[in-house]
This record gives structure tokens, sequence and C-alpha cells, in this order.
């Protein structure tokens, strides 16, 4: 009697079922075991209630529903992934393990260590493309080197882009597409060292994913028009269901194709953006650690730490910048242009080493992705490759009156300026008249620096370098 063979589907940054290179690819070699580890590498030094955590655990959940429904389950694993995926393999006699390729370095050094004990013993690993349209080799230069520039590299993108490109990969779900099965680890939120989160519960599963790209979908036709507008909401936020794979970036991409329109182009250059930055992580995998441009990597940034905690907690006195920082800390979310000017600010007015800014997004956004972080941060900072020339430098009261010019924004995040007119609000210190019973300085910082002053010795500081 032929037994059907099997093979195990290692799930990491794709948290769904449906079009997922993963398991489509394992679906066409064997009946399939779907699996997650959690690593207590990436989970050490949390918060207890660390959204994120609580977004895997309930898109995991989903996932599991969904799978014992058709008689199987989802192996939701503990440990180092070097251990149980292989053992997991070889309890279930799988011939090969299929996951998504990733791009971050310690991710990579984690897979060549799995991929090398699953070969000792008769297995493979076998990486699939899913994170991105375009993988790493997919768009080169003509002389077969990386981009690092985005404008070609945009030019490139689109003008390989084919209607394969973006298809969506069938998975079969039936009963006999997956291997029987009922996990037996007793993996919980408890269990790991965590409590539930609103706001992660709130982001997770594909179903709320496939919610978001529809509501967003109505109004993709005015993200042109609204995306750098903070209080207008006009952004996708799917940032999130990116991140951790509960949607398709090929969905994503469908959806900015089907339609005609600046809106949905601009929608579209975002995903180029994201593709640009992961193939310049694997690429340059030292970005990583320091500035791309080496002119800056020696860099010394006088910056003080009290200027660092009012930057981190929204009490710099500027109030778009304490708006944004304030939002990320209760929603673990920040708009685009907001985390273009908060780092800006950071780096270039209060001279702080953008690996500071660039640690605390990490630890706080629901949204962090390594890539794309990185590459935001030494963009701002004029560090990175094709970066915003260092002479450029956003000033926090300008953009705020030109992004949030009734302050609707910064009332919502900061409601002490709430009773300031649409003026005041912009900037408290150079208002003439505050409302009765305001003092700033008590009732709203005063500003910790002068954004003129702080202009020239930003412009000094960089021009030193050679």
């Amino acid at each position: 009697m032929h037994t059907p063979r099997t093979t195990l589907c290692w799930l990491r940054r794709d948290l769904r079922l449906g079009d997922h290179a993963a398991l489509a690819h394992a679906q066409g070699a064997g009946r399939v075991l779907a699996a997650f580890v959690f690593d207590p590498t990436l989970l050490t030094g949390l918060a207890p209630d660390d959204a994120r955590v609580a977004l895997i655990w309930h898109s995991l959940l989903e996932i599991r529903q969904r799978l014992r429904a058709l008689g199987s389950d989802l192996a939701i694993l503990y440990g180092d992934p070097a251990a149980a995926i292989p053992r997991l393999a070889a309890r279930i006699r799988a011939h090969t393990v299929f996951a998504a390729r990733d791009y971050e370095p310690a991710a990579r050094a984690r897979d060549e260590r799995v991929a090398a004990l699953l070969a000792a013993d008769g297995r493979a690993l076998e990486l699939v493309k899913d994170q991105v349209v375009f993988d790493t080799g997919e768009v080169l230069t003509r002389e077969g080197k990386p981009y690092t520039v985005f404008t070609p590299y945009a030019r490139a993108w689109r003008a390989r882009l084919s209607p394969a490109d973006t298809g969506s990969l069938a998975v079969r779900l039936a009963p006999d597409a997956f291997l029987p099965w009922r996990d037996d680890e007793m993996v919980s939120l408890a269990t790991l060292g965590f409590a539930d989160n609103p706001i992660g519960r709130a982001h997770a599963g594909e179903a709320a994913a496939a919610q978001r790209l529809a509501a967003f979908e109505a109004k993709i036709a005015d993200y042109h028009a609204a995306r750098d507008y903070p209080a207008q909401g006009g952004t996708s936020q799917l940032s999130a269901a990116l991140r951790f794979g509960t949607v398709s970036i090929r969905a994503l991409a469908r959806t900015a194709l089907a339609h005609d329109g600046a809106g949905a182009q601009a929608w579209l250059n975002e995903l180029v953006w994201r593709d640009f930055y992961q193939q310049l992580l694997w690429h340059f995998p030292q970005v990583e650690a320091g500035s791309f441009k080496p002119a800056f990597r020696t860099l010394r940034w006088p910056g003080e730490e009290a200027h660092f905690e009012a930057w981190k907690t929204g009490q710099t006195g500027y109030p778009l910048i304490d708006a944004a920082m304030r939002e990320l800390l209760q929603t673990g979310w920040m708009h685009n242009r907001l985390r273009m000017v908060v780092a800006s600010f950071l780096t270039k007015d209060l001279l702080i080493d953008w690996r500071r800014g660039e640690a605390h997004f990490a630890r706080h956004l629901l949204d962090f992705d390594l890539a794309a972080n990185n590459g935001g941060w030494q963009w701002a900072a004029s560090t990175g490759c094709d970066a915003q020339p260092w002479f450029r430098i956003f000033n926090p009261v300008t953009q705020s009156q030109k992004f949030d010019p009734d302050g609707a924004y910064i009332r919502r995040w900061v409601p002490e300026l709430a009773a300031l007119d649409a003026r005041a609000v912009h900037a408290p210190w150079q208002a003439k008249a505050l409302p009765d019973g305001f003092l700033l300085g008590r009732d709203y910082p005063a500003p910790i620096v002068d954004h003129a002053a702080q202009r020239e010795r930003a412009l000094a500081l960089y021009g030193k370098q050679p």
C-alpha cells in the first residue's frame, strides 16, 4: 500500500493559509503538517504584554481552528528552531521542510543551521519567495549588481512586473491535503510568559487583514492626496498584517494593479520601497549595525541623554513630535510621514545617534520590520544609500502646519493643547496669546532645543565628515 509522502511547512512571517508560497510548495510534495516555533531568543526582553506576541498568538489560533476543522492541526512549539524543526520533521518522517525566505542576518544564520541539521538526517530545507514581489537576485543592474538608488530600482521593478509575479498561490484546504494530527504541546500565552493585548488581538489573523484591505481599497483612489495627513486616516493600516504575513504582498500588489490612477500607483510605490529595503539588507547586511555610507560611520553624536528621554516620551515641546511619539507608545503605530519627521528631529535637531531611535522603534512598533525600519532611519539620518541629503533638515513646526493644518492630530494625542487655536497649537511658545490658565512650561513643556540653532549645529556636524 502506498504511503503518502509527508512535508512540514514551517510558518514564520506568513501567518495565514491563503495565497501562501510555502504551503503551496509543500502541498505539491506531499501531505502537510504546519508548524510554528516560538524562539526564546526572540522573546527575551519583551514586555509581558507585548502586542506583537499577542498578534502572533491569535493569528496562530485562527490557523489552528481552520486546520482542526480539516482533521489536522497547527503544531505550536517553543524552543530553538534548530532543535525543534529537525525533531518534528523526523517525528512525522517529512522529507522536506518548506519555509518562506527571510532576509534578516540572524534569520539567515538560523536557517543555515536548520538546513545543516536536516541534511545530516537526510532531509532538506527548501526556502521559497513569499515576503517580496521580487527576490534579491531578480532585479539587478545590467552588471548584475544590486541597486543602491531607488529610482532606477523602481523603474526596473515595474518593467519586470508581470501578472505571474502577483498571482495568488492557491492552497488546497481539504482533509487529504494535510497530515492528520493533534498538537500535544501545551504552549499558550501564559506558558510563554505573556499576557493578552487588545491591540495585538485586533490586528491578528487573516480575516482581519482581509477586512482592512477591503476598507482601504474603497479609498485607494485618494491615497496620493491623503497619505501625508495623519488626521485623515488615508493610509492602509496594513503594515502589521504585511509584517506578520496575515496578508500576502501579492494580494496588496494585485489590489493596487486593479485600479488606475495616482492613488493606486503611489501605494504600489510603497510596496516597491519595501522590496528595495529587503534586497538592501540581504546584499549589505552590515547596515544592521551601522551606516551604509562609510563617511558617517565615525560620526560622534553629541546629543544629550535628557533630550533622548524627552523625545521617547513625547515631552520635547514640539507638538507634532510629541503627538507622534505618544501615539507610538499608546498604539504601537506611527504614520509614515511622522516617522520621517521624528527621525529627522532626533538626529538633526537633538543630534542623537539614529541607531538609538531605530532601537526605540523596534521595541514599540507593532509592524517592526528590520529592513524597513533600518532603511527609514538611515534615510532620515542621511547615512543610508539614496538617503535624503544631509543638509535637508525638516522644520518640525513647518511640517506640523503643512500636514496637520488645523491641529486635529496634535489635539488628539496632546490633549493639554486642546484649547489652543489652529495657529498656536503648532508652536505654543510663539503664540501672542494663550488660553487663560494655560502656562507654558507647566502645562506643556517649552521647546527643549531651538530648531534654528540646532540646524546650524547639525550642518556643522555633518559637514565635517569626509
